[in-house]
């Protein structure tokens, strides 16, 4: 920034403007309890999912080297990949919904910045103290006492993040098999690479970042607004009851004073993670964890006053008019969620356990094998998605006479691929050209199970 002085200089300023940090004080309430509730439960999800076991093996494990994901009892493979797109796109939808519904629930309660960021602020408010004593260290000299405190609470949140990383990186390394590689220093370049980086994003973000990552690096917080409308709830002040706000006695008549419910003790702002004053009205940083509702509700109930100051409404519901939950886009949102849903669901339970692909040689056209007939060369390759052995059986059609000349049994072990070359005769009439002809695999262990791949025979174009 340029400034003009009064002797006709110029003085150069920096256009970077520090953010000063946040010390959000520890709140008591409804939504603080259901908010530490989703924290404990969502970590453990997370840190305990990869030491679950399904069927002598890890429960959740996506195993890139051989390209499979397992997922309890269902392994996928790379031609399942449609399902992770189908989920992408139903997590997105669902991610609009419930913004339509109830706002930046999601950022409030779910989202992995806020967990983390919620446990390392626990971590930190448990070693250095609460908000006051936080203040009061940060901008005291370095002597003993903040020397230790700040040591071992680095030391607490690079344990946590390590762990993290190490946990993140056993959902695509076998948990156990990753733990002894890791602590005899033999684990893998990248092994060691994906611990230590993503540990260090949760260390930086969590740790440091923390509302900097809300207000400037999510994009949610700028896209937000386009989904909300005046039936969205939101956490907002009712300026009609808190205005004007101003300090009085426990148990005076404020109407008398001229006064709102609002007693500007500032208590919403100092619980706020982002830092922000919710009496000004909704704002982008806002992430909807509800700590202002709780201290505000703590507050009124100190002077007497009804809660919901602060308060999960509409702008609707402020302006006095009436709710409308079924909306046009509550509506179509719920409608596309219920169709992807209901298309993942049946397409998942009407799966094919097996795989059949089919090549045909592409280096003989054909041959002619005499009184045989035509013979063409072709590579079958049989996926089996389960984790136990089948029994198959394979068969030709769409030319009279067309056969496999190969063994068309065979036994294929569970969560394998079996490749078998095999040779199709036809007689000389009806080989003409190209045929269209379908190779059928059928079970022979009575599951049931039938699968239909078509591709060509390839004959002579003239005549016999």
């Amino acid at each position: 920034m340029i400034k003009k002085k009064s002797d006709g200089s110029y003085e150069y300023g920096n256009l970077y403007r520090s953010e000063d940090k946040v010390y959000p004080r520890e709140v008591k309430g409804r939504f603080a309890t259901l908010r530490r509730l989703a924290m404990f439960v969502l970590l453990g999800a997370f840190y305990f999912g990869p030491w679950l076991t399904w069927g002598g093996r890890q429960a959740i494990l996506f195993d890139m080297p051989t390209r499979k994901f397992y997922i309890f009892g269902m392994t996928l493979w790379p031609q399942d990949f449609i399902y992770l797109a189908l989920l992408l796109i139903i997590l997105a939808v669902a991610l609009f919904f419930f913004t339509a519904l109830a706002g930046r629930v999601w950022c409030g309660f779910a989202c992995p910045q806020t967990v983390w960021t919620e446990a390392f602020t626990w971590i930190e408010s448990a070693i250095e103290g609460d908000r006051n004593k936080r203040i009061k260290l940060d901008k005291g000299p370095w002597n003993f006492n903040k020397i230790w405190r700040k040591s071992f609470k680095q030391f607490c949140w690079i344990l946590l993040a390590l762990f993290t990383g190490y946990s993140f990186v056993g959902y695509f390394s076998e948990i156990r098999t990753l733990s002894t590689s890791l602590l005899t220093f033999t684990a893998g370049p990248w092994e060691w690479f994906w611990v230590l980086f993503y540990g260090f994003a949760t260390y930086g973000n969590a740790g440091f970042m923390r509302e900097q990552v809300c207000k400037y690096m999510c994009p949610y917080a700028r896209f937000q607004g386009a989904m909300f409308d005046h039936d969205t709830l939101i956490i907002t002040y009712d300026t009609e009851r808190g205005e004007p706000r101003g300090g009085r006695r426990r148990g005076s008549d404020a109407k008398a004073q001229g006064l709102g419910d609002c007693v500007d003790c500032t208590m919403c702002v100092q619980v706020c993670p982002t830092g922000i004053d919710i009496r000004e009205g909704l704002q982008y940083e806002c992430i909807a964890c509800a700590a202002c509702v709780d201290a505000c509700d703590t507050i009124m109930d100190k002077v007497g006053s009804p809660r919901g100051l602060i308060r999960y409404t509409t702008e609707r519901a402020l302006e006095h008019k009436d709710y409308h939950l079924l909306r046009p886009r509550t509506i179509v949102y719920s409608m596309i969620l219920l169709l992807l849903v209901g298309a993942m669901v049946s397409s998942m339970a009407l799966r094919k356990p097996v795989i059949l692909d089919v090549i045909r040689d592409r280096n003989t056209l054909y041959r002619d094998v005499g009184r045989q007939g035509i013979e063409n060369s072709y590579t079958i390759r049989v996926i089996n998605k389960q984790n136990v052995d089948h029994n198959y059986k394979l068969s030709v059609s769409g030319i009279p006479g067309i056969e496999i000349q190969t063994d068309a049994e065979f036994s294929i072990a569970g969560e394998s691929v079996f490749t078998l070359p095999i040779s199709v005769t036809a007689p000389h009439e009806g080989s003409a050209g190209g045929n269209v002809i379908e190779f059928t695999l059928e079970s022979t262990d009575g599951r049931g199970v039938t699968v239909i791949e078509e591709n060509r025979f390839r004959g002579p174009t003239d005549e016999y």
